[in-house]
């Protein structure tokens, strides 16, 4: 089965991994950036090992964000980001094909001790099994 693992962040928390803290939201170090990649690498690593990993991206922060709506005459309206009306934005994916709903858990339960500074917000990874009718090779891909 193909999972989409998704970790989330506010612009606060890029604008703090850029040394810009804001309550909430402690200043990261060169040293927690080093650890938080080095950890990312190394699920990454193992995931690809394992053969689960179809793909895996870190997303530019929110602040960069467009969105486009179609608008009453048909023209679309575009907004760039950030939006004060959303908190947590997606921050990063994996998509995943792991055997099981308890394997992919396992790997969300891993990315979420990803090391931060003390005092950051925690989120949720969260976990959605991608639909196998919109897959072409169906649920055995």
């Amino acid at each position: 089965m193909k999972y989409l693992v998704m970790v989330l962040a506010t612009q606060a928390d890029y604008d703090a991994m850029n040394g810009k803290p804001s309550t909430g939201s402690p200043a990261w170090s060169e040293e927690d950036m080093r650890k938080m990649f080095a950890f990312m690498e190394g699920v990454n690593n193992d995931l690809a090992e394992s053969g689960e990993m179809i793909d895996a991206q870190g997303l530019a922060d929110p602040a960069r964000t467009r969105a486009v709506l179609p608008g009453a005459d048909g023209r679309p309206v575009v907004t760039d980001g950030p939006y004060g009306e959303t908190k947590e934005q997606l921050a990063g994916f994996w998509v995943l094909d792991c055997e099981s709903l308890e394997r992919v858990t396992e790997v969300a339960a891993r990315v979420g001790q990803c090391p931060q500074p003390e005092g950051a917000p925690v989120y949720p990874v969260l976990i959605r099994p991608m639909d196998a009718a919109s897959d072409p090779q169906g649920a055995a891909g």
